[in-house]
């Protein structure tokens, strides 16, 4: 069954609300169920592996490190501001020695998060990170810390 309708709930769901937006004709149920199916096997595909934490310890760490991150940059954001003066902006390329979708997913978090900061790139081929920075002086410290801080937690989680 699993293979017929991948999510099945997920296609009622679909197929209900098809039928709530439109008339309730025989032909708007027959287009909503095809619609829902489809649907339902494209997410199929889209699925992400199964994530597995190997260890738990780290992760208090790495949040702890999240909030200073994110904090500091904030307080470097605004200076920067409030000070009316333009930091020296760039780009650095990060080499990070991983091909984890779990680990570059939540690095791509933290450097969202992070005001003046801006994921621009990943090349898997030499799995180099193009990032933009509002202040180009602390490329190495960003660079640093994505490794060390970041990288290495993340390794220990998942393994």
């Amino acid at each position: 069954m699993k293979r017929i309708i991948p999510h099945p709930i997920l296609t009622l769901v679909l197929l209900v609300m098809w039928l709530i937006l439109t008339q309730f004709t025989l032909g708007q149920a027959i287009l909503g169920t095809a619609v829902a199916l489809v649907a339902a096997r494209a997410l199929a595909a889209l699925e992400p592996q199964t994530i597995r934490i190997r260890r738990w310890s780290p992760i208090p760490g790495l949040f702890y490190t999240f909030v200073v991150d994110i904090l500091w940059s904030n307080v470097k954001v605004g200076r920067a501001i409030m000070s009316r003066t333009t930091p020296p902006s760039g780009l650095i390329e990060v080499e990070l020695d991983t091909r984890d979708r779990n680990i570059l997913a939540i690095i791509s978090v933290v450097i969202a998060a992070a005001p003046g900061t801006a994921w621009l790139g990943w090349n898997p081929g030499n799995q180099t990170l193009l990032l933009h920075l509002l202040d180009i002086e602390e490329g190495e410290i960003w660079e640093e810390t994505l490794k060390k801080s970041y990288l290495g937690r993340l390794k220990e989680i998942f393994g």
